[in-house]
């Protein structure tokens, strides 16, 4: 008996047509890319690490910032980076992981920082609070050992994803994303790191924490999710816009009018792989070889030749992040 399609419309997705120049995956999480389990029935997974570059770079994908942005994800992006820069392997993380094609960020989620912070609320998501073994370790401690990986690794060219993440956090929660926000953007300036910024449901607040503070000389929203009135904003201020999968979505009109509005030397491409795949792949997992559905649809949201917006995405990611 055959797959179902239902089967196979959960699996891998196949490679989409290679783009003509070499792009920036700006921002995706790699070790959650190699945890994802097919369903019964749909197509086999890329076989580990190195499987997933080599599909991207296949299409065109030759850079990736991998953001780990917990405990664990934290050790694991330090691991593969030492790997990437020669140094031995130890764990799980393949010999060959990385090459060169992987820079790294490193923070504590908003999300993360509340459960390191001992509150366990229930948020607007209405979802109980799920404490894992890690965050045992108080938020201070979390921090501190973000920030040593920061310092240790070369690799390391980002603090994030940080930020404020208010339909997954109560009143005593956003209190504490906002502490912890604060002190990743003190640590960016204090590094001469780019800031990668995790907003949702907050972007007055997030804007006021980046005006009172003083944002880093490159910050960029991470996965931007605001319509015009954030795009005006982010221009005026020179911060960095990274559109993912939902650029590609039918009702996201209001995005689509905001890349339109953005100045193109701030703009940069993401997966936020494993998740937020594009249109019309919804509901597969996602990962940095399927990007190229998001970079189609910003050239023609922006009336630009296809080849000429991967070139102009690349400088810009160079810019940010620096050589790799």
């Amino acid at each position: 008996m055959g797959r179902s399609r239902a089967g196979r419309d959960r699996g891998w997705p196949a490679l989409p047509d290679a783009l003509p120049a070499p792009v920036v995956d700006d921002h995706t999480h790699l070790e959650s890319v190699l945890g994802f389990e097919a369903p019964p029935g749909a197509e086999p997974a890329p076989t580990g690490l190195d499987d997933h570059l080599d599909r991207a770079a296949a299409v065109g994908v030759t850079r990736m910032v991998q953001v780990g942005c917990d405990l664990d994800a934290v050790a694991w992006t330090d691991a593969v980076l030492a790997v990437d820069a020669g140094a031995a392997a130890s764990g799980p993380v393949p010999q060959r992981a990385g090459r060169r094609a992987l820079l790294g960020a490193v923070a504590i989620h908003p999300n993360e920082a509340v459960l390191h912070a001992g509150v366990h609320e229930v948020a607007p998501d209405g979802l109980e609070p799920d404490p894992q073994p890690r965050h045992d370790v108080g938020l201070d401690d979390a921090l501190a050992r973000v920030a040593d990986v920061a310092r240790g690794n070369d690799r390391v060219r980002a603090v994030g994803e940080t930020g404020l993440d208010y339909f997954r956090a109560g009143s005593r929660g956003r209190e504490v994303q906002r502490e912890a926000f604060r002190a990743h953007v003190a640590l960016a300036k204090e590094l001469g790191l780019a800031l990668q910024i995790h907003d949702r449901d907050a972007h007055d607040d997030v804007v006021d924490v980046l005006l009172r503070d003083g944002a880093p000389e490159r910050t960029v929203f991470h996965c931007f999710s605001g319509g015009p009135a954030l795009a005006e904003a982010c221009a005026r201020e020179g911060w960095y816009c990274s559109f993912a999968g939902p650029l590609t979505y039918p009702a996201n009109e209001d995005l689509r009018a905001a890349l339109r509005l953005l100045p193109l030397d701030l703009l940069l491409v993401e997966t936020d792989a494993p998740y937020l795949t594009p249109h019309p792949l919804r509901g597969r997992p996602n990962a940095p070889y399927v990007i190229p559905h998001t970079v189609r649809r910003l050239a023609e949201e922006r009336d630009l030749d296809l080849a000429t917006t991967c070139a102009t995405l690349a400088t810009t990611a160079t810019r940010v992040y620096g050589a790799w």
